[in-house]
């Protein structure tokens, strides 16, 4: 009995490490014509769950270089971690700020927030959108919360560095600026893709991430 007690919990424990693509909120075609299905079907069942698929697997690499003491192993695998681990993050945090009924402006201790530090909605808006066309080769445009500061601010990450983990900053609305997030649509015009995602924005939900940080 004291065995079969003991397997469970341990099972559970193994589940529990293992990082699983989530699904989306709505259909691959349900952002178009702003985003297409071709491009969500992509973005989500292929590239996100590579990055998925790799940090489970660096994941147990790391874990293995733990149990032999192993710090030269461990140092080596860190730049994959980061890499796949920003990346489940960020895509995790991305779906979710998107929704067929986005679009528009937040509401409000959101929208206040906005105008408190960043004088408008506009200016925040060709603000971040700045800070997302300007990223130089393949990255993230954010707006995150600085908890010790108490407010907003805009951020631009490499790559698939994760905003938090890099930064500081809480990330609550994040653009994915990838060639893959919108190149068969949009081609090289990274602006008129940027153009067209503020119109799925899905305000409810960074609403509910400013809300939960500020707790």
């Amino acid at each position: 009995r004291s065995s079969a007690k003991l397997v469970a919990p341990l099972g559970c424990l193994v589940s529990r490490q293992k990082h699983t693509l989530p699904d989306l909120p709505y259909d691959y075609a349900a952002l178009e014509p702003h985003i297409n299905a071709e491009i969500m079907q992509l973005h989500h069942s292929k590239h996100h769950a590579t990055y998925v698929n790799n940090l489970n697997v660096v994941e147990e690499k790391y874990k293995e270089a733990l149990a032999k003491g192993d710090v030269t192993a461990q140092v080596s695998l860190q730049p994959a971690l980061k890499f796949n681990g920003g990346g489940h993050i960020n895509h995790t945090i991305f779906w979710t700020n998107l929704s067929p009924n986005g679009g528009g402006e937040p509401k409000g201790e959101l929208l206040e927030a906005i105008k408190r530090d960043f004088g408008s909605f506009a200016n925040f808006k060709e603000k971040l959108t700045a800070a997302s066309v300007g990223v130089q080769g393949s990255g993230w445009g954010w707006l995150g919360y600085n908890k010790e500061q108490g407010r907003l601010q805009i951020a631009a990450c490499a790559n698939q560095d994760p905003l938090q983990g890099t930064t500081g900053l809480i990330p609550l609305l994040g653009i994915d600026v990838w060639e893959h997030a919108y190149y068969l649509q949009y081609k090289n015009v990274r602006p008129d893709y940027l153009k067209a995602i503020w119109n799925v924005i899905n305000w409810e939900n960074v609403s509910s991430r400013y809300a939960a940080c500020k707790k």
